[in-house]
């Protein structure tokens, strides 16, 4: 059996998303392999990450710079705001290139059985972002499960008296799908063809 130091760096690489303790015990014994390869550099980049990255204190995106890059590029339109769930979301839609606009991370869904409500998500931020006289339009990006519809309709009904157009991706996002699993492709034809609620 491994050493303490091991299982440790196991058991805290299986609380990745997508590792379970299998997946996490392989991915340890091949750092543990191949130290000066994966296991150092990644060890420095952990660290800094834990000295310099934070969150955006504007649109809630996470990078070294507070604001972002993304909010201080003076190439984004300042009048249209996407509103995605997490920072992968965002993070999709960077990659598929569709969208030259400024962003608004929610940091989640509503869920009345998780106790998420509007103040434990990002949304009065939103609020006060979309009644700014430069924005001009809101497009809620978020999945297309039933939490990330309810999120959706909320927040569209607490802008509805905010004087911005409020839109959503179309429904080439398929059900249940997730914006950080679907390919540029989908995204793209799902930022075209968005549609007021």
């Amino acid at each position: 059996m491994a050493g303490a130091e091991i299982e440790r760096l196991i058991r805290l690489l299986a609380k990745l998303p997508g590792l379970g303790p299998r997946s996490a015990r392989r991915a340890a014994l091949h750092m543990v392999k191949h130290k000066d390869r994966t296991m150092a550099p990644l060890a420095r980049a952990m660290t800094e990450a834990v000295e310099k990255v934070g969150a955006c204190s504007l649109c809630g995106n996470v990078d070294t710079a507070d604001p972002c890059g993304i909010c201080t590029d003076p190439r984004r339109d300042p009048a249209v705001l996407c509103v995605v769930e997490e920072v992968g979301d965002l993070w999709a839609m960077e990659r598929a290139a569709v969208f030259r606009g400024r962003y608004h991370v929610l940091g989640g869904t509503l869920s009345a059985l998780d106790g998420v409500g509007p103040d434990e998500l990002r949304i009065p931020a939103l609020e006060r972002r979309a009644s700014e006289p430069a924005v001009g339009e809101v497009i809620l990006a978020t999945n297309a499960t039933v939490e990330g519809q309810t999120t959706g309709h909320y927040i569209a009904d607490r802008l509805a008296d905010a004087g911005v157009r409020v839109t959503a991706l179309a429904h080439g996002v398929p059900v249940g799908g997730e914006l950080d699993y679907l390919d540029d492709g989908t995204l793209t034809a799902a930022m075209k063809a968005r549609r007021a609620l």
